[in-house]
């Protein structure tokens, strides 16, 4: 008898299409694929030694602290010759997706008697901070994936860690046997799983190399769009390949140059919260070993019909790689896939006529509001202690978006932009600082003169942010309303400047007015835009989306003591 979660996989990988590509559609791939390398997506063969010489070293590194500790707890010699932690790469480099610049996330295996808080926090860790190659070290302990951040040769490392059951760890370890999860705590299983995900989404691609290009190019667009931050409510990137690996699923024989527009067509219109999933969702009673891990079903867990964007991992215990999405980055995700459908849809219709560069252009988040929450980050202390200090503040400010549209009854929107902005200290003020920016407009429908007072949802905001477990004096929070005329200058200086040229070029047909090319108060949010397709229009026109978009109104928070505190 066929198995249930046989039955639910052959249903869901029932493909859409058969059909292969044309000559047209192979060379607008290769259009697709230069585009991706002038842009800086693929490494060069000088970039992928230096990265392939940092797992080696590391691996050394990992192998000199198994045998140590092994030794020092009086196990035989034989023992000690053998002792090993594998170092085990997942996330874009094992998909085969990493590009100029990108980080590595690696998995560290090690064996039964070696824990993560001691032996890899505090002696891994200890012996990190003396390699002469590590710079900018960061131990994460109490993340929902506790990890280990540096720089090794200056390329970006995540390090997690799990231990085995096994006294070695041999060195063709199978992580897809759901029996190397025995005995291991949720935070281990995550650890693992990044592995074990990935390893199964290349499983379940019915083209690697089709597969690979079209991920480049949503991680480009998505990138450029904002919409990448799976610690900002948006998708990161084991999402973004979930739901590229399901459309390769659809359309097993389609080109990049066609999967790519059918990616846009396909979940611009998904009905939330209807999962997006690769394969079935195995249970512990589906007859194999029973481990009692809590896996992903809204029939059985509660807690799981409040997801809003259901991508479910493949691999087993499958779980949610979106449960950080909340109401209004799923509006913004949605807006952008609109907006990405139209425009590659076009591409895909002209026939080549149109290059795909139209469908990557940047989303301009400081032309888009007149009114912003500004998120101060601060500390006393060096780079170090900003880093961990805004990290954890980053990892709490979907919760200020969930507060402020909560407050306001959906009235006001929020927008939360994914990227820091970083002031140097002056001699004024000895502070390092960062600054987080959540775009303000109002509902379209509900265009009123009211207000907001948004103090008292601010201050709550900031206590929860203050009961971080390892918060020390120096480290601040500020939240305040700032206007877009009112932006900082390193914010002004390394975002709006730039872009001056091209303003002015523009000026005469966006704006008429010398005085306000920055300042237009033409909103790209989905809260004060007309249609989409009159965006991805405005875009086919040549004009920014933005100076398209119906404006939003400005005064919308009341300022505190004169200076625009919340």
């Amino acid at each position: 008898m066929v198995s249930l979660q046989h039955q639910q996989m052959d249903i869901i990988n029932q493909p859409i299409s058969l059909v292969g590509p044309t000559p047209a559609d192979l060379q607008s791939t290769l259009q697709l694929e230069k585009l991706l390398r002038d842009a800086g997506q693929y490494e060069s063969s000088n970039e992928l030694a230096a990265r392939e010489d940092v797992v080696r070293e590391l691996q050394g590194v990992l192998d000199r602290w198994v045998k140590r500790l092994t030794a020092q707890r009086g196990y035989p010699d034989g023992m000690v010759d053998q002792a090993t932690a594998l170092l085990l790469p997942f996330g874009s480099y094992r998909l085969g997706v990493h590009g100029r610049g990108s980080d590595i996330d690696a998995l560290v295996v090690g064996p039964s008697y070696m824990d993560r808080d001691h032996d890899f926090f505090d002696v891994l860790g200890g012996v990190l901070a003396e390699t002469e190659a590590v710079t900018e070290l960061q131990p994460v302990p109490r993340a929902y994936v506790p990890v280990i951040k540096m720089k090794f040769r200056g390329v970006p490392v995540d390090l997690l860690y799990a231990s085995v059951c096994l006294p070695v760890v041999p060195k063709d370890l199978d992580l897809r046997d759901r029996s190397v999860l025995c005995g291991m705590d949720l935070a281990t299983v995550r650890s693992l799983n990044g592995v074990r995900v990935a390893d199964e989404i290349m499983r379940l691609v019915p083209d690697t190399g089709a597969f690979r290009t079209t991920l480049r190019c949503v991680k480009h667009w998505a990138k450029a769009r904002g919409v990448y931050s799976n610690v900002m409510g948006f998708v990161g990137g084991v999402g973004w390949a979930i739901l590229v690996a399901r459309v390769c699923q659809l359309y097993p024989n389609a080109a990049p140059s066609m999967l790519l527009p059918r990616f846009f067509k396909i979940f611009s219109q998904w009905k939330w919260p209807n999962p997006v999933l690769l394969g079935g969702i195995e249970h512990d009673d589906d007859g194999q070993l029973a481990l009692r891990l809590p896996v992903w079903d809204p029939r059985r867990n509660p807690r799981d019909r409040t997801h809003l964007m259901p991508v479910i991992t493949p691999a087993y215990p499958c779980m949610n790689s979106c449960y950080n999405v909340s109401h209004a980055t799923l509006r913004i995700i949605t807006e952008q896939l609109e907006i990405g459908r139209v425009i590659s849809q076009e591409i895909a219709e002209s026939g080549g006529a149109r290059g795909w560069e139209a469908l990557f252009q940047p989303f301009h988040f400081f032309k888009a509001y007149k009114s912003y929450l500004q998120v101060d980050v601060k500390v006393a202390g060096g780079e170090a202690d900003l880093r961990e200090w805004k990290g954890w503040v980053e990892s709490r400010l979907r919760q200020l978006v969930i507060r402020v549209e909560m407050a306001t009854a959906g009235m006001l929107l929020c927008h939360p932009n994914p990227q820091a902005y970083a002031a140097k200290p002056n001699d004024r003020d000895r502070h390092c600082t960062a600054t987080f920016f959540v775009g303000l407009s109002k509902q379209q429908q509900k265009q009123t003169q009211v207000q907001f007072d948004l103090r008292a949802t601010t201050d709550e905001f900031k206590q929860e942010v203050y009961m971080y477990e390892f918060w020390r004096p120096g480290m601040e929070l500020e939240v305040k309303h700032a206007r877009r005329k009112d932006l900082p200058s390193y914010v002004m200086d390394h975002i709006l400047l730039p872009a001056a040229g091209q303003l002015k070029r523009k000026r005469t047909q966006d704006d008429p007015s010398p005085s306000s090319s920055s300042a237009s108060g033409h909103s790209e949010s989905s809260s004060c835009s007309r249609d989409v397709k009159r965006a991805a229009a405005a875009d086919r026109t040549g004009a920014s989306p933005e100076s398209k978009r119906q404006s939003c109104p400005a005064s919308i928070l009341p300022s505190a003591s004169g200076q625009g505190d919340v």
